[in-house]
C-alpha cells in the first residue's frame, strides 16, 4: 500500500515539475535564458543546447546576450536560433548575439494567460488520473485480501490528500505566471 501511496505521490510532483518547466517556456516579453533551452547546434557533429556552448545573460529586462566561447559558433549559434521556434530574431554583431524581446500586446497577453490556464487544467486532468489509478489499486488489493478495508480506507484519505496537495500547487503556480504575464 505504501508503494502505491509513493509512486502516486512521485507521478504527481512530476506532473507539477513538468507544468513549471512548461511555464518557464511561455515568453513573458522578459528575456528570459529557457527560452533557448531547445535550442540545439551542431557541435563537432553532436547536437549541443546553446548554453553548453556560450555564456547566455540577461543584459536588460528585454535583451538576452549570447556570447560563445568560439567565436567560430556565432554564426551557428544565429542560424539556429533563426530556425526554431523561439521566434526572435537575433542580432549579430561579431562579438555576440543580442535577442531584444518586443513587448506584448495586451491582446496577445490575454491570448498567453489563456493558454497557461489550459497547461494548468491539463496537469490537474493528469493528476486526477494519476489519483484514479491509485485509487483503482487499492482496491484491486482489497479484493485480493492484500489489505484491509481499513487500510484501503486509510490509503485512499492519504492520496486524496496528496492530490489536494498537488492541486494547490498546480494553480498557485498557474496564477503567479498569470499575473507576470499581465504585469507591464
Amino acid at each position: 500500500m505504501k508503494t502505491v501511496i509513493k509512486n502516486a505521490d512521485e507521478k504527481m510532483g512530476k506532473t507539477v515539475n513538468h507544468l513549471e518547466t512548461q511555464f518557464s517556456e511561455v515568453r513573458a516579453g522578459r528575456a528570459n535564458p529557457s527560452v533557448l533551452d531547445k535550442v540545439r547546434i551542431d557541435y563537432y557533429g553532436t547536437p549541443t543546447p546553446v548554453n553548453q556552448v556560450a555564456a547566455v545573460s540577461v543584459t536588460e529586462a528585454r535583451t538576452l546576450t549570447i556570447q560563445p566561447w568560439d567565436s567560430s559558433l556565432l554564426r551557428t549559434i544565429e542560424k539556429a536560433i533563426q530556425t526554431s521556434d523561439v521566434g526572435i530574431n537575433p542580432q549579430n554583431d561579431g562579438k555576440v548575439i543580442r535577442m531584444i524581446f518586443p513587448p506584448l500586446s495586451e491582446d496577445r497577453r490575454k491570448d498567453i494567460v489563456k493558454d497557461i490556464a489550459k497547461m494548468g487544467e491539463e496537469a490537474k486532468v493528469a493528476v486526477r488520473a494519476i489519483r484514479r489509478e491509485a485509487m483503482d489499486k487499492l482496491k484491486s488489493m482489497k479484493k485480493s485480501g492484500e489489505i484491509t478495508e481499513d487500510d484501503q480506507k486509510h490509503g485512499e484519505k492519504k492520496i486524496q490528500d496528496i492530490t489536494d496537495s498537488h492541486i494547490k500547487s498546480i494553480d498557485s503556480a498557474t496564477e503567479k505566471k498569470q499575473k507576470q504575464i499581465m504585469e507591464i
